[in-house]
């Protein structure tokens, strides 16, 4: 059951947020969000509307190419949706509430410092000839130890706020991914990573962490594909913001998932005509995703099924499409689709992947506006994708050829 929130400072983000566009139908539907949410006193509209009001603000401006607008108001519906804690949004877009965060993480690292250092002294105190390796092992074992610490509910425990609580998880979080930067190895080392970074190309180190990231994304995705037990809805999370995937005709992913009453969509992607693509998930592990019957290959029941499903979308999308480019601002008139299902690894062990691909791919040239295809084709086509990305960001477009 989903848990709903909202704020005064919520309110006061969408307020500062409503100057940033000029485009008017981003700003009528900044404008609902406000009406919702109604102004001071109350709940601030907290529940679904305010979240598929937000959600609709976010398409508008994908629509209109604001994607950082976007990000914002996919945020704020995270929020509202009960997905994102309040302080996580300030400090995205409360310059004061980030300072505040900034100088308690200081302190904090300040005092951990200062706690390091006594250990060391007490370490020196009982054993005079302890070694740098002494030194590791002891701050190896007060890691291992820190991970049996807890706040305590009973006498004489530490009772904390709900708010100092999520701070305490926001900080853990940062740890993790503090735990995974890499480190310089000497005190030169870290002195000459600052000179490199002091003299790096912004828009350059901006491409390597987007390529760093979809690398990262990739992974996910082949691992939870690997696992024989992962779901649609594991499977969904990792494809989710991950519209690059799909080929480079995507230029987003629709905040919105539903147009119509009866119809859930898994991944509606943006064209960069405007008009609609739907990407429907279905399970990765399905060993009857090809059969052989009387000598010949065709599709199982489940793809069948799957494509089904989709004509039965894009029936409704067509139906309805004057009524959703009117509300929503998307063209779903002979909208396309792609149906992600299965892998050759889990299908009968008498057939072979190359029979697997062979099959799909006849079975794809008669249709028209719904392609199938496996989560292993999905997975080398993005790998080559970052490949050459990757090609690209190695070569460097500044070297003159030799004469």
């Amino acid at each position: 059951m989903a848990t709903f929130r909202s704020s005064f400072t919520l309110l006061r983000m969408v307020e500062a947020a409503r100057e940033l566009t000029e485009h008017a139908r981003v700003g009528e539907r900044i404008d609902a969000v406000l009406r919702i949410m109604g102004g001071l006193g109350g709940t601030y509209g907290k529940g679904r509307p305010l979240v598929d009001a937000l959600e609709d603000v976010a398409q508008e401006a994908i629509l209109h190419g604001d994607f950082e607008l976007a990000q914002r108001f996919q945020r704020f519906a995270a929020y509202a949706g009960g997905e994102l804690f309040l302080e996580i949004l300030e400090n995205y877009y409360d310059e004061e509430a980030r300072q505040r965060s900034e100088e308690s993480l200081r302190r904090m690292v300040a005092i951990a410092a200062d706690r390091a250092v006594a250990a060391l002294d007490v370490l020196c105190r009982d054993r005079p000839d302890a070694t740098a390796a002494d030194a590791r092992e002891l701050f190896r074992g007060i890691a291992r130890s820190a991970d049996h610490l807890g706040i305590g509910a009973g006498e004489g425990g530490i009772r904390l706020s709900a708010q100092q609580a999520r701070r305490l998880q926001q900080y853990g979080h940062m740890e993790l991914v503090l735990r995974n930067l890499p480190r310089p190895a000497s005190a030169e080392a870290a002195r000459l990573m600052s000179d490199v970074l002091r003299d790096v190309d912004a828009g350059m180190l901006a491409q390597l962490l987007e390529l760093r990231a979809r690398q990262a994304g990739l992974a996910a995705l082949r691992a939870a594909v690997e696992n024989p037990n992962s779901s649609e809805s594991a499977l969904h999370a990792c494809l989710k913001d991950q519209e690059w995937i799909f080929g480079g005709v995507y230029v987003a992913e629709l905040a919105r998932r539903q147009y119509t009453p009866d119809t859930i969509l898994d991944i509606p992607l943006l064209r960069g005509d405007g008009s609609l693509h739907v990407v429907e998930l279905k399970r990765a592990n399905i060993s009857d995703l090809v059969i052989r019957r009387s000598g010949h290959l065709m599709l199982g029941a489940p793809p069948h099924h799957a494509v089904s499903q989709v004509q039965n979308y894009l029936r409704t999308l067509d139906e309805n499409r004057q009524t959703i480019l009117a509300n929503y601002g998307v063209d779903t008139r002979r909208a396309s689709a792609t149906v992600v299902i299965g892998h050759p690894r889990y299908v009968n062990r008498s057939i072979t992947p190359q029979e697997v691909a062979e099959t799909l791919r006849t079975y794809n040239t008669h249709t028209t506006r719904i392609d199938v295809i496996t989560y292993e084709t999905l997975l080398e086509s993005a790998a080559r994708m970052l490949t050459l990305s990757s090609a690209r960001q190695d070569s460097d477009p500044k070297e003159e050829p030799e004469a």
